[in-house]
């Protein structure tokens, strides 16, 4: 199995640890001008305290080296929390690069403090080599290594099973190496946080279009029907589902363009669904995607 570096957590300074007047400016202010700490201000007494510590350690602990986090006891830190203005408990806040930067007050749900840590951990651009790997991962994917690139994508999900960007990949590389039943499970088991993401979504569209392609007629005599008939509106979308299929998908999006200018209703909006279907495949860059949906929005607002 692959492997990559996690982010520098200085054994002298643990992920999770809890800390004193004497070691906050060292364990908080000094750690948090390479990796982002996060502060929870907290007391024996509190009841709110008891449920919101443990949250804000697991979501540190998943972010796997990213981000820490600081355990700071108020009524033995009295002058650390006047410093910083803490007038009730639980508090938390986010320092980064000597400040703070982020932070809430009182209780909030799980899926809350998961944003939050989540959104304090990007903050941190080292990701442990993940970002190069997965750019290595989708240069074997274009050139037609699918099997490596899956390889690749497993090993990243295996130290960060929720990348929206791996996850996608590996259903991308089922995709190409023909796996269709193995790419539909990943989409049906795809974690709840990652669900909607763009990746994800470019991954169902692809096993959508494999599928037609499957079915897909002859490019000359889908041709030669449209050519008969302009208004064969069905000839025309199996024209474009089989030119989408040859890999001549600007082809096909100009054929669906073409219907969707002749009749938008047609088939319950068939074309725009298609055209949508065929952008998310290809990804918000594709500089055919960027002219299509140029072209299919001065169509809808004309």
């Amino acid at each position: 199995m692959l492997e990559f570096g996690q982010p520098d957590t200085a054994a002298d300074v643990p992920l999770i640890s809890d800390v004193t007047e004497a070691t906050f400016m060292t364990d908080v202010v000094d750690a948090s001008q390479t990796i982002p700490v996060i502060v929870d201000f907290w007391a024996p007494w509190c009841g709110p305290c008891k449920t919101l510590g443990p949250q804000l350690e697991a979501a540190v602990t998943a972010a796997k080296g990213r981000v820490r986090m600081a355990k700071v006891d108020v009524d033995q830190a009295q002058q650390i929390a006047a410093q910083l203005r803490i007038q009730s408990i639980p508090t938390v806040y986010a320092f980064w690069k000597g400040q703070p930067v982020d932070g809430f007050q009182g209780a909030v749900s799980q899926g809350e403090v998961q944003d939050f840590v989540a959104r304090v951990a990007a903050m941190n651009d080292d990701d442990g080599g993940l970002g190069d790997a997965i750019a290595a991962a989708e240069e074997m994917l274009d050139e037609g290594a699918a099997v490596d690139a899956a390889q690749t994508f497993a090993a990243i999900l295996g130290e960060e099973p929720e990348n929206p960007q791996a996850y996608g990949g590996l259903i991308r590389a089922h995709v190409a190496m023909d796996e269709l039943d193995q790419a539909e499970a990943m989409v049906a088991n795809v974690p709840e946080g990652i669900a909607t993401a763009a990746e994800v979504e470019a991954g169902r569209a692809q096993i959508a279009l494999a599928r037609q392609a499957a079915d897909a007629g002859p490019v000359a005599e889908l041709r030669a029907a449209v050519e008969a008939d302009p208004d064969n509106h069905q000839a025309r979308f199996d024209l474009a589902a089989a030119l989408q299929a040859s890999g001549e998908t600007e082809a096909a999006v100009n054929e669906l363009l073409e219907l969707f200018r002749r009749d938008r209703e047609w088939n319950d909006g068939a074309a725009r669904a298609q055209l949508f279907t065929i952008f998310d495949a290809a990804g918000p860059k594709d500089p055919v995607v960027l002219v299509g949906r140029r072209r299919l929005s001065s169509m809808i607002f004309a």
